[in-house]
């Protein structure tokens, strides 16, 4: 026996949330999105990438690999109603002189408080966010254009990737504008190319966070396991054979017929109840 096949037998694979539990059973369409937003490697926003897998140094003329190591990041919790641009705060070392010991240092980015437009919800919002979010804005023409073409690791907090949840249902169902017709066909022929990226059911599990995907999956679940009574299975299979043969009466009979609590004979003789007569 070889020695990979020996070390095979004692491994045990690492229990992970999406292989056990809820998190294996939830659907693809939200897997896609969480390798989307926590896996994906974002855009380089506090270094410069460099590109290619080789450097070579002009004086020395030593060729090196190119390392692009990323910076870690911190993202307090205060941050996931931000929209930060794709900006953190850095933890480092800062030295004052040459020979004087480091000390450590947190670089935090500059926040501002402003008002962002959507204009396929046709709203105003007041919103936590940095200069760098305002010149992404600007320069994708619009903060709808900015939030639908930047994937979901650049947005990294939850009010954004909501935001451009709410924006690619209002695209998909066609609900944007409900009193303006021309402005609805306006709109949505100019941001209706981004739902190409997405399919509907993609689009319902955008967004959402593990626990809200969590809840949503056990809700789906109670609806389809729903427990529904013999009597009325056997009533709608009764009315629709009597609608076959074209019986008359039985075109106006529902399958839930409302019954009225007063001619029921436990209403009678309920003490509490408001149509009890009392001797």
């Amino acid at each position: 026996m070889s020695v990979n096949k020996v070390q095979s037998l004692y491994y045990f694979p690492r229990i992970t949330r999406w292989s056990k539990g809820i998190g294996a059973e939830l659907p693809e369409a939200y897997k896609k999105f969480w390798k989307e937003w926590k896996i994906q490697e974002p855009t380089a926003v506090h270094y410069i990438k460099e590109e290619g897998k080789y450097i070579r140094n002009e004086k020395t003329g030593e060729v090196h690999p190119v390392q692009n190591v990323r910076i870690p990041l911190k993202y307090p919790k205060e941050f996931e109603q931000y929209i930060l641009g794709g900006e953190a705060v850095i933890q480092g070392f800062r030295q004052r002189e040459k020979y004087c010991r480091r000390y450590p240092h947190f670089w935090f980015p500059i926040l501002k408080k402003s008002v962002l437009y959507s204009e396929v919800l046709d709203s105003y919002m007041r919103a936590v966010i940095t200069q760098r979010t305002i010149l992404l804005i600007h320069e994708n023409y619009g903060f709808d254009h900015y939030l639908l073409k930047t994937p979901a690791c650049d947005l990294r907090s939850e009010l954004a990737v909501k935001l451009k949840r709410q924006i690619l249902i209002a695209l998909a169902d066609k609900t944007l504008y409900p009193n303006d017709k021309a402005k609805r066909d306006e709109v949505y022929a100019k941001y209706s190319q981004y739902l190409s990226s997405y399919t509907r059911e993609e689009i319902e599990w955008y967004g959402l966070t593990y626990k809200e995907a969590c809840q949503k999956w056990i809700a789906l679940k109670k609806e389809q396991n729903k427990v529904q009574p013999l009597k009325i299975q056997y009533r709608s299979e009764l009315i629709a054979k009597l609608k076959e043969n074209n019986i008359k009466e039985a075109q106006d009979i529902d399958v839930l017929p409302k019954e009225k609590d007063d001619g029921l004979w436990l209403s009678k003789w309920n003490p509490f109840s408001k149509t009890s007569k009392t001797k």
